[in-house]
């Protein structure tokens, strides 16, 4: 049994209204699976043109797929986000087919559980590469691409719950924790181009990229999750949606948690 056939993360609406993005351009890395997936969709249910990336060309491919389907815009490519060469090429490339880009979403990422004394420098420098760097590599090549010259734009970085440090995920935290920095940074440099850069910090959200977690650690975390239960991949989607909205506009520089109250409570990490 799969952490998602316990604990199923139903398709929750969008409680936001039609039209909300209509005609703007949001780039979500990552985003075949899990949360970037659930973003896209709705996103796309709200009138903007997607564009996505993924180093596994598979994912993108069958989103591609659904999104045509539903009669939305959409155009995705292959790119390894830690290469800012193949960066810059891919938003050139969105700009090329969609006119622009509104939102960058940086989903992109991926960790295991291992506690430090097990984890090598190898495991530790591609977590931090793909979740720290290829960041930064996604973000300036948007910014200073599209969003600085234009002088509008939203940026939305999807983290994780590093409130009190991050035990048994010591190279996510890491990386992590940059992002968040660089996100407050960002927000201060570039808010004179009117540019808002914020960031979501997820709990324990069932999808995908929970299956490869032990059912024990997923019970714990249900356990000690306040709220007594675990998150769906649609929740974050509705807060990125709204960051991403100009109802938002004056937020920029924050983390925001979406976690049940387990950054404030609940130890799932045994010592």
């Amino acid at each position: 049994m799969t952490t998602r056939d316990k604990w199923p993360a139903s398709v929750i609406p969008t409680p936001l209204r039609d039209g909300l993005f209509q005609d703007r351009v949001v780039l979500i890395t990552g985003g075949g699976t899990g949360i970037g997936r659930a973003m896209a969709l709705e996103f796309a249910a709200l009138g903007a043109r997607i564009a996505t990336c993924g180093r596994r060309a598979e994912p993108i491919d069958a989103l591609g797929e659904e999104l045509r389907t539903r009669g939305h815009t959409e155009f995705h490519a292959p790119c390894d986000i830690r290469d800012a060469d193949a960066v810059n090429a891919y938003v050139d490339a969105v700009v090329g087919k969609l006119g622009g880009i509104d939102v960058l979403v940086n989903n992109a990422g991926g960790q295991f559980p291992a506690p430090a004394v097990s984890m090598t420098p190898k495991g530790f420098d591609t977590v931090v590469r793909n979740n720290l760097v290829g960041t930064f590599n996604v973000t300036h090549a948007v910014g200073t691409r599209v969003m600085v010259p234009r002088r509008r734009g939203r940026i939305i970085n999807i983290i994780a719950n590093i409130f009190r440090g991050f035990p048994g995920m010591v190279h996510t935290g890491a990386a992590r924790a940059g992002v968040e920095n660089m996100t407050k940074t960002l927000a201060v440099e570039w808010a004179p181009h009117n540019i808002q850069v914020n960031a979501i910090a997820p709990g324990t959200i069932v999808s995908t990229g929970t299956d490869r977690y032990p059912p024990e650690l997923m019970d714990k975390a249900e356990n000690e999750t306040p709220a007594r239960r675990l998150g769906a991949p649609e929740e974050v989607s509705h807060l990125a949606c709204f960051l991403a909205s100009d109802a938002a506009d004056y937020i920029t520089g924050t983390t925001i948690y979406i976690d049940g109250a387990a950054s404030l409570w609940g130890n799932i990490w045994e010592i």
